[in-house]
Formats: C-alpha cells, structure tokens, sequence
C-alpha cells in the first residue's frame, strides 16, 4: 500500500505532461503509453523523443526496487494476427531492453506481446485502433511468501 502509493506519486510527478497515463489498480500500477509517441507506424523501434520518458520511468522503477515489472506490447486489428502478435513482442522487448539498458536488473523484467487480442477501444474506428496501439509498463510489489 504506502510503497505503491510513493511509487505511484513520484511516476505521476515525473510523468506529468509526458503522453502516459498513470493507472492504479489496487497495489499494481500501470503506465500506459500510446503507440503514437513511443514508436514509428509498424515499427518495433523506440522513438528518439521518448528515452527521455523512459529515463523517468528507470529512475523510479530503479528506487523502488521491490516490484516487479511486466512490459506488454498491443496493437490494433489492422494486419494479419501474426503480423500484429510479431509486433508487439518487438515493441514490449525494446522498451524492456531500454529499461535494462539503464540498469534496471534483468530478472525484474517480463516483456510479453499481446499483438490485438486485449483492445481496450473499438477497433473499427481510427481513434480506437490509435488507443489499442499501446505499451503498458505494470508494476506489481514483489511480496514474500
């Protein structure tokens, strides 16, 4: 609870005005970044403009090194299913790689592609595959049993 919610005050301070949308469920939070700023059209590389976000998230997520932190990848509906599901691993592994390359430990990261099957807007409109094009960084405390 107060870890979490330390946590999830300084990713709202760093994070303010970045693009990425903070979201707390329960103990776990997410960051929820738009495929628009965090990567070309069909393209699995970061954009240049958006290490700077990732370095906050790094930052934060190196502090409070008692989470863990699972990195997915989502696309749209546009493209074959296999085409999307390739994507969005390669999506979640480069932002996982750019947090590992800023020394966050390894073995706290998951990255997992969901490619299209968890949209969280209507597919058949612009404005909804826009928001389906996603990579959610969430951090859930590490608890021991």
């Amino acid at each position: 609870g107060f870890y979490m919610d330390n946590q999830e005050a300084k990713l709202r301070q760093k994070l303010r005005n970045s693009g990425v949308s903070v979201v707390r469920e329960g103990d776990n939070i997410s960051l929820v970044m738009p495929g628009n700023i965090t990567f070309e059209s069909n393209s699995g590389a970061i954009k240049s403009e958006f290490y700077e976000v990732l370095d906050s998230v790094a930052i934060v997520i190196n502090e409070f090194d008692k989470t863990r932190v699972a990195v997915s990848g989502h696309t749209d509906s546009t493209g074959s299913v296999s085409y999307n599901q390739t994507l969005s691993e390669k999506r979640a592994n480069s932002v996982s790689d750019y947090l590992r390359s800023r020394q966050v430990l390894a073995d706290r990261l998951d990255a997992i592609g969901f490619g299209e099957r968890q949209p969280i807007a209507d597919n058949t409109t612009t404005a909804g595959r826009q928001i389906n094009r996603r990579v959610e960084i969430t951090l859930m405390p590490i608890v021991n049993f």
